[in-house]
């Protein structure tokens, strides 16, 4: 073995034995140390961080971290308000995750709304379910949360078209958004089609433009003439990029 072999052998160890002073260094911090450390990152990054250790994980899956963060981020998220109505908000990581929606999914002249968050959340899970619920009911559930929040119906009527909209934009091109947005589109407004229950013409049309255009493709002929002419019967005129199939 040559001096140049042992060399590059010898810093391999080094570099190693570093590296395994350097977890021994983490082991050793506290949880509400490495907590601190975290909440600075980006949160892109904390699903990768939270599958290194075991130890990590359980800070991720508990309260306090997302506590922290939550008071860290929004300090007046950590004031104490009355929350009636039939949606849950949840702990420390469901707040934070309806704050960081309102924050990057809606526009409100008067800051962010947490409540559009958590109606986000509601309505993307249950519209994700192998089975969702008619959209009727949904609507109605997310214009009594309003409603119970304090928002006048018009309000009410309003945000709430601005949760359909977000959400339909924001979900992913794949088979159940196919079959989700075909039900929507054929779905009649037999349950809450009075004001302000009944979904503004803003939300039909987008589920309709997505079906027929984004999803244009998945259709075989019959369907699509059928979804068209149901378009055709809510909407005139209907836009060039509507047709052809």
């Amino acid at each position: 073995m040559n001096t140049v072999d042992i060399s590059i052998g010898q810093e391999m160890v080094e570099s190693h034995e570093i590296e395994k002073m350097m977890e021994s260094s983490f082991d050793m911090l506290p949880d509400q140390l490495l907590i601190e450390i975290f909440i600075r990152l980006p949160i892109s990054e904390w699903a990768v961080i939270s599958c290194v250790k075991k130890q990590w994980a359980n800070l991720f899956r508990g309260e306090c971290l997302w506590q922290t963060a939550l008071v860290r981020t929004w300090p007046l998220a950590g004031q104490g308000k009355r929350w009636p109505g039939p949606i849950p908000r949840g702990l420390s990581k469901r707040r934070y995750a309806a704050l960081y929606v309102s924050k990057h999914f809606f526009a409100f002249d008067d800051g962010i709304d947490e409540l559009a968050g958590h109606t986000y959340l509601f309505l993307k899970e249950q519209l994700e379910l192998s089975t969702a619920p008619p959209s009727g009911i949904l609507h109605g559930t997310i214009i009594d949360q309003f409603i119970a929040c304090g928002k006048s119906r018009e309000k009410a009527h309003e945000l709430a078209s601005q949760v359909w909209l977000a959400v339909i934009n924001n979900l992913e091109e794949n088979e159940h958004t196919f079959h989700l947005l075909k039900q929507l589109a054929q779905e009649g407004e037999q349950a809450f089609s009075h004001f302000p229950f009944a979904k503004s013409q803003r939300v039909r049309w987008r589920i309709f433009e997505r079906l027929l255009t984004d999803f244009r493709d998945c259709f075989n002929s019959l369907e699509y003439h059928d979804v068209l002419a149901s378009a055709r019967y809510r909407f005139q005129p209907l836009p060039s990029s509507w047709l052809g199939y």
